[in-house]
């Protein structure tokens, strides 16, 4: 039988929920719209906590003007179900003046590698992102936080950021997930049309093309990416690289394995993508 999962809207409740929950708690943070990625994360959760706390907000602070905050979906009773299928304790969704009760003075800076890639494309993102995390680790006080592989920059600047301030919480990574057709899961992916759909299927594409021309080091896993890409209809890319995983600076000269990651455009939607590369190799696996 499913259970009832326990909703916070205030601070107050959440904390009273919060003490309620014994042994080790792991908290997933998400913008709600569950999908399929998402349920990866709570399974990863249950594997490594006895208690999963979910939150859902849609953080304004990384929204930049034009995007999409007022018009990001918000399926809020289907996101409430799938946390009860998968045992999640407590789902906490503040409203925006319960998380900012002021507009805030001291925000989380990403540094250098929040102005790269997508941080070039989207300025101030990841600083929201940062500032939104670290006000969840001080309300919910998780022992583990669980990110999914997708987001990889956002990730790396996660890591660093409970690294370099000596955050009391661990970090998991849960992998990337994919559809049937190979496109990889999104809250975004609602906006595609049909046509649109198939032409984003370029993207996992481009990135087995990229991880089968290892053998050419990084301009040639760079260069048959991009030639996917470059060659669909209806696609317009923002980047191409391959990058330390850990720390998204160009991979060094004795580098075997980097990340490659792209960015484009399809319609109005703008997409992500990764898959690890073994560089200089002659034979790599691509999506798995």
């Amino acid at each position: 039988m499913t259970q009832v999962v326990r909703v916070a809207h205030t601070r107050a409740e959440l904390a009273a929920a919060r003490a309620r929950l014994r042994g080790s708690v792991a908290l997933v943070p998400t913008m709600g719209a569950l999908h399929e990625g998402h349920r990866s994360l709570l399974q990863r959760a249950g594997e490594v906590a006895d208690s999963i706390v979910v939150s859902i907000f849609v953080n304004p602070l990384q929204f930049a003007p034009g995007e999409d905050l007022d018009r990001y979906p918000r399926p809020l009773e289907a996101d409430l179900a799938m946390s009860a299928d998968e045992g999640v304790a407590l789902v906490f969704i503040p409203s925006r003046p319960e998380m900012y009760p002021r507009e805030p003075v001291v925000r989380i800076s990403a540094g250098a590698l929040g102005d790269r890639f997508e941080g070039a494309t989207r300025p101030g993102h990841f600083d929201g992102v940062l500032t939104v995390v670290a006000k969840l680790f001080g309300l919910v006080r998780p022992d583990i936080a669980i990110f999914g592989r997708k987001d990889a920059q956002q990730l790396a600047l996660v890591r660093g950021m409970v690294a370099d301030l000596e955050l009391p919480v661990r970090i998991e990574a849960s992998p990337l997930i994919r559809d049937a057709d190979g496109l990889a899961l999104s809250s975004r992916n609602k906006y595609l049309s049909a046509d649109e759909r198939q032409s984003a299927l370029a993207l996992a594409r481009a990135l087995n093309a990229g991880a089968g021309a290892s053998g050419g080091g990084v301009d040639g896993i760079i260069a048959a990416a991009r030639q996917v890409l470059d060659e669909q209809h209806g696609v317009e890319t923002d980047y191409v690289a391959v990058v330390d995983p850990d720390t998204f600076d160009e991979i060094g000269p004795s580098s075997t394995v980097g990340l490659l990651v792209l960015a484009a455009r399809v319609g109005t939607t703008r997409l992500i993508d990764n898959v690890c590369v073994e560089v200089g190799s002659t034979f790599s696996e691509g999506l798995r």
